[in-house]
């Protein structure tokens, strides 16, 4: 989710549920290899479970960069094969990608033999004129066999011709039964459901048939407490209760997250955007407890 889940958000993020995986920005290798390394990937231990994506198609690279953010203390590497972006498509990853299942059995490789964390992918169902059964079979094998740790299918295509990333986030149709197919096709692999599921009753519904379902954009990210109860209602654990203060009333974590506000470069506005949506579920937040 690039531009939206930076380490502010994440952290916000963090504050509503304690069990949710939680994904970075998708960033390249050469940033991380040639960027501003400390800042790209700095988060706050707060945030964990995190995992970081990844966007690159050399597999040495991107087992360098797997290897630095093992380093940094992430949870689970994801390689991206799911964007449609024209600057993605002129670097040569993300959706495109599909086109060229080998290379990314063989990126998912490298990146397995150099970090001892999860190595995960994340993908679409096809990209263009792509048949979708062969396409992700086709993918899923060399993935499966390169040792993956999950495959997290978006159960659209995405058409990187004609259509803007924006679109291809929702016009072309969903096609859930395609990702049924495959997990029942790929038993031992752990398969993602990804894409339109906005609500816990549309997640709980995916999980009573079976699969494995995962509320991610974008309802996640527009509306955060939906995403809150469900690690407690899938997993039925009972968590222990938050801290309070004297009169008994949830204690707010309102210094962490003026802290989270102005932890880049030491300001007030490093928020960005991220300021406005933290104001108004600021409120929410008095009477909620975070778990």
């Amino acid at each position: 989710m690039m531009e939206w889940t930076d380490r502010h958000c994440r952290f916000f993020h963090r504050l509503l549920t304690r069990r949710t995986l939680i994904y970075t920005e998708m960033i390249t290798t050469g940033a991380v290899l040639h960027g501003d390394r400390a800042r790209l990937l700095a988060h706050d231990p707060a945030e964990h479970p995190v995992a970081l994506q990844l966007g690159g198609c050399d597999p040495r690279q991107l087992a360098l960069c797997a290897r630095i953010a093992a380093d940094f203390g992430y949870d689970e590497i994801n390689l991206n094969v799911g964007c449609p972006s024209d600057r993605v498509q002129e670097g040569r990853f993300g959706a495109c990608l599909m086109a060229e299942p080998g290379l990314v059995g063989e990126c998912v490789a490298a990146m397995k033999a150099s970090v001892e964390v999860p190595v995960t992918v994340k993908c679409r169902v096809g990209i263009d004129e792509q048949d979708p059964e062969e396409a992700l079979e086709a993918l899923t094998r060399a993935v499966e066999e390169a040792g993956v740790a999950a495959l997290i299918v978006h159960a659209r295509k995405a058409w990187l011709q004609g259509l803007s990333p924006r679109e291809n986030r929702d016009l072309p149709p969903l096609d859930y039964d395609r990702v049924r197919r495959l997990k029942a096709a790929h038993p031992r692999l752990v398969v993602v459901l990804n894409g339109g599921i906005a609500s816990l009753e549309q997640a709980a519904a995916h999980l009573d048939r079976r699969a494995r379902a995962r509320m991610r954009h974008p309802a996640r990210r527009h509306h955060p407490p939906r995403a809150r109860p469900f690690p407690r209602r899938a997993r039925r654990t009972r968590l222990p209760p938050p801290s309070r203060d004297r009169s008994g009333e949830a204690r707010r974590p309102r210094g962490r997250l003026r802290r989270c506000a102005v932890a880049r470069g030491g300001q007030r506005g490093g928020f960005g955007a991220h300021r406005r949506l933290v104001r108004g579920w600021a409120v929410w937040l008095r009477n909620v407890r975070c778990n």
